[in-house]
């Protein structure tokens, strides 16, 4: 009897979750007991949480708050995009992202707190009994927020759109599970303060000894308007997608995944094999040209793997068109040019990697750059002027430009920051590209790091931080705006 009732309670608590989950969200529930219950939505078109909320605080040793949570296990990073609505009653009012032991009112917690007036900090209780401290942080009025856990590290990071984070952390013993997710709370228990949840992430990250281009975690492809910042999960996917261009006429995004490729129909949502006869080895170098007809691809060839071009119309092919020889080296695709004539690659030539170019009738190899250290990722502005390129010549990865027969190189970025993959906008006017942080080794791009993405005007000046992801290798290695020159597609990576 004792079996058939508690059968009888775990399905009745599995059917309330069920009936109360949200998004990507277990569940969603008043903490606390406020004396006004809250309000939840999902919007599943835009892909955006809205919450009514009240509560007495989140202070001292008692919370009240609605809580939208799952429970997740190990380590994690929950990010998110905030806003409230209207000016508020209390200027105390707070909303963010926590972690807690337990759903009571007087949790030890981690928390990610954005408050109504310029207070932003990480919040944390150490014990049940534990009066609640803080760690302020120097932002003010933050739209971009993240919590992540690594053992018992809790950070929290913080930015205003266009900047890039500022971080702080405390070392504390939670639960190897825990519940988390977004909060709000009115702080004051007969005011219902109203805050909306955007590009909310949960991400499981890479073990730490996973082993590169051998294990593989799931993939989200995303969009994003590059003037606000909001980004859409298209489609997800528990083995790896890589590098997703968008087609000339703004119907299809194209991938590679496991050596193959992949049409992606922007109106359904569904993923078809393109046919690419026996080349079916691709890497994520693969690019259209600007007339939107032909589709150049790298594909790794022989017993050693040597990455080699290809070119094939982009409707598919039954036997596409060796370029480069395998017996060269390897070359790794990144542009055509403007007239369609000539292929530019990273090429593996005189035991160093540098920028090359590839007349497409004649083979013809011209080598562009020559410097012992990476020179990588080559791209034509659309007017054909310049080639953009990364290199580690002077100790970080940076963006350079020459022109297009290699002379007047000039460095673009200066920062702390390793930067990777410029990709121009269809009209001329901006370049995106992909920023790892200072700790990375600089020649390399790898995966499952946090990453920028970032613009700047093709004219120069300032670069804005658009992106806060968890990506890298694979996330935007190849041109992915739309033609619109309004969005970019990429891909994210988590544990699915």
């Amino acid at each position: 009897m004792k079996t058939i009732h508690l059968f009888i309670f775990l399905f009745a608590q599995l059917m309330l979750t069920s009936q109360n989950s949200i998004g990507i969200f277990d569940n969603h529930e008043d903490i606390g007991n406020p004396i006004i219950k809250s309000v939840a939505n999902y919007d599943v078109n835009t892909q955006t949480y809205t919450v009514e909320a009240a509560g007495a605080n989140m202070w001292a040793k008692t919370d009240q708050f609605h809580f939208l949570w799952k429970k997740i296990k190990g380590d994690f990073i929950i990010s998110a995009t905030v806003q409230f609505i209207g000016k508020g009653v209390d200027p105390h009012r707070k909303m963010g992202i926590i972690a807690r032991n337990e759903l009571t009112t007087n949790s030890p917690y981690a928390d990610a707190c954005v408050h109504g007036d310029d207070l932003t900090s990480l919040q944390y209780r150490l014990t049940d009994t534990a009066v609640t401290s803080q760690v302020e942080l120097s932002v003010f009025h933050p739209t971009h927020i993240e919590l992540q856990r690594i053992g018992n590290k809790f950070t929290f990071s913080a930015a205003v759109f266009g900047e890039n984070y500022k971080s702080v952390n405390k070392e504390m013993d939670l639960n190897e599970s825990v519940f988390a997710g977004l909060f709000v709370c009115s702080h004051n228990a007969n005011v219902v303060e109203k805050a909306i949840f955007s590009n909310v992430r949960i991400i499981i990250p890479a073990a730490k000894d996973f082993r590169p281009y051998r294990d593989y975690i799931g993939s989200h492809l995303e969009v994003m308007d590059v003037s606000t910042g909001q980004r859409k999960v298209l489609y997800s996917v528990p083995n790896s997608i890589q590098a997703p261009n968008w087609t000339t006429d703004g119907k299809t995004l194209i991938y590679n995944s496991e050596g193959k490729m992949y049409n992606f129909d922007l109106a359904t949502n569904t993923p078809s094999l393109l046919k690419t006869g026996s080349v079916i080895n691709n890497n994520n170098d693969h690019v259209i040209s600007f007339d939107g007809k032909m589709l150049a691809l790298s594909n790794h060839v022989g017993d050693k793997r040597i990455s080699t071009l290809f070119t094939m119309p982009i409707g598919g092919s039954d036997n596409p068109t060796m370029i480069t020889s395998p017996d060269s080296g390897h070359s790794y695709l990144h542009t055509w040019s403007p007239d369609g004539k000539k292929l530019i690659f990273t090429g593996q030539r005189n035991k160093q990697y540098d920028i090359w170019s590839i007349d497409i009738a004649t083979k013809k190899e011209i080598q562009l750059t020559n410097t012992p250290t990476l020179d990588d990722s080559p791209e034509y502005t659309p007017d054909g002027k310049w080639i953009y390129f990364n290199s580690v010549r002077t100790g970080t990865m940076k963006l350079w430009r020459m022109k297009p027969n290699g002379s007047q190189q000039e460095q673009i970025t200066f920062d702390e920051y390793n930067d990777w993959f410029p990709h121009f906008s269809p009209d001329g006017k901006w370049m995106i590209y992909l920023s790892y942080m200072p700790d990375i080794n600089p020649a390399e791009h790898p995966w499952y790091k946090r990453v920028y993405i970032r613009i700047m005007p093709t004219s120069g000046g300032v670069a804005r931080t658009i992106g806060y992801l968890y990506g890298g290798q694979g996330t935007i290695n190849v041109p992915s705006w739309s033609p619109d020159s309004k969005k970019i597609a990429f891909v994210t990576n988590s544990k699915l």
